[in-house]
């Protein structure tokens, strides 16, 4: 900020320096020329004079219009008052009186100073408004990031009056709304996960004690006859399939409650998700010299959430890039019955055919992910939306190109 002020004075001084300036060379020029004006023509009114051998009271007459600067010719009278400035010529041998006047141009000069001043104003105030309506604002916002990345997120954005900023502001007000309700969730989640590793882990503690008991009267062949030991391999059996239910229990909660998927159900066009896939990807694939196709397709109305539709497709276009041979991505649709079959296809699939029922699980990665940054997550994460949708996503190795196909319903 006091680079910004440093900069508005030296500015300023600039402008009131080139004023000082413009003034002072406009009227030495000024001056200088209207000297040498006058002192021409008076010397011209000499030689009128002389050529046409005129009288005193011809003089007197003489038409002075066609000069600038001269205003009377009079004979020489010493002591004899004037207001107007003069010089004394011999003509005929007699001294006369040539008044002049210098056209010292103040109105001229007047303007120029105003349109000057005019300049340094207009200049003054765009520096005050940038200061109180972009910069001074924006400095109260600097620090509103850096508290976000603290988790301050309980204060509210301040709504800034210019509005020059109010769509940033109601953006990083939403940002921090979705922080904090994320963040809130986050802790039921560690709340809710801890209440149910308490709660299995005292569950689990009775099948596990009933099992060691059996195993510890086995061992020390507490079982006298064929019939109790057989009774005693049953509970442990069952005991075994208790435990067996809770810990499936923790893999479907983990799986359903981890990632925290939530679908607002709604409907949106065709082409609203394709051209923005498109846009997206265009430049990006555009530097990795990577072919973009996308075909023409047939406008329709889908079901589904939008922004969760953008999330399926660009996750299934990132894993084109990552495990194609990056030479050409191609993205058309076809109709079928009541849906919607969206393909996304990579040339250059390294992926085992048996491998294919797999690739939609959490945390499941390919042969062909070696050296591969990732972590499983992007088909399961695909699949799991678009089941909520009522959609499908399947994939398919076709001519050794790797396609996957999602499956929208149409409105």
């Amino acid at each position: 900020m006091s680079r910004y002020k440093h900069f508005v004075c030296l500015i300023l001084i600039i402008e009131m320096i080139l004023v000082l300036s413009c003034n002072g060379l406009y009227i030495y020029q000024n001056t200088n020329n209207a000297g040498r004006l006058y002192r021409v023509e008076a010397k011209h009114v000499v030689r009128e004079i002389e050529a046409q051998n005129l009288s005193e009271e011809e003089i007197a007459l003489l038409d002075l219009s066609k000069y600038e600067t001269i205003i009377s010719v009079s004979k020489f009278l010493p002591g004899e008052a004037c207001n107007n400035d003069y010089v004394v010529e011999e003509i005929g041998g007699k001294l006369y009186r040539i008044e002049y006047r210098v056209n010292k141009s103040g109105e001229m000069l007047f303007f120029i100073n105003g349109a000057l001043l005019g300049m340094m104003l207009v200049t003054g105030i765009i520096f005050f408004y940038v200061y109180q309506k972009v910069l001074k604002p924006f400095h109260a916002m600097s620090n509103l990031s850096y508290e976000l990345a603290k988790g301050n997120l309980s204060m509210p954005v301040k709504e800034e009056k210019s509005k020059l900023f109010g769509h940033f502001l109601w953006g990083m007000d939403m940002l921090r709304e979705k922080l904090e309700d994320n963040r809130n969730r986050e802790l039921e989640f560690q709340r809710d996960k801890k209440t149910l590793i308490l709660s299995l882990s005292h569950d689990i503690k009775t099948p596990l004690s009933s099992i060691e008991l059996y195993a510890k009267a086995l061992a020390e062949d507490l079982y006298d006859t064929r019939d109790k030991r057989d009774e005693a391999l049953q509970g442990i059996t069952k005991n075994v399939k208790e435990i067996k239910k809770y810990i499936d229990e923790i893999v479907t909660a983990s799986r359903e409650d981890f990632l925290n998927l939530e679908v607002a159900q709604g409907e949106c066009y065709l082409s609203e998700i394709i051209r923005a896939v498109e846009i997206y990807y265009r430049n990006k694939l555009a530097v990795i010299h990577t072919e973009f196709d996308v075909a023409e397709f047939s406008e329709c109305l889908i079901k589904g959430d939008k922004n969760r539709l953008l999330e399926v497709l660009q996750n299934i276009v990132e894993n084109a890039m990552k495990y194609g041979d990056g030479k050409r991505i191609r993205i058309c649709s076809e109709d079928e019955e009541d849906c919607k079959l969206i393909h996304i296809e990579n040339s250059g699939s390294s992926l085992k055919e048996e491998e294919l029922p797999n690739i939609f699980d959490s945390f499941y990665r390919g042969s062909n992910s070696h050296g591969v940054r990732g972590n499983g997550l992007g088909l399961y994460i695909c699949k799991t939306l678009m089941c909520k949708m009522d959609g499908e996503v399947f994939a398919q190795i076709r001519d050794e190109n790797f396609r996957v196909t999602v499956v929208l319903r149409k409105a």
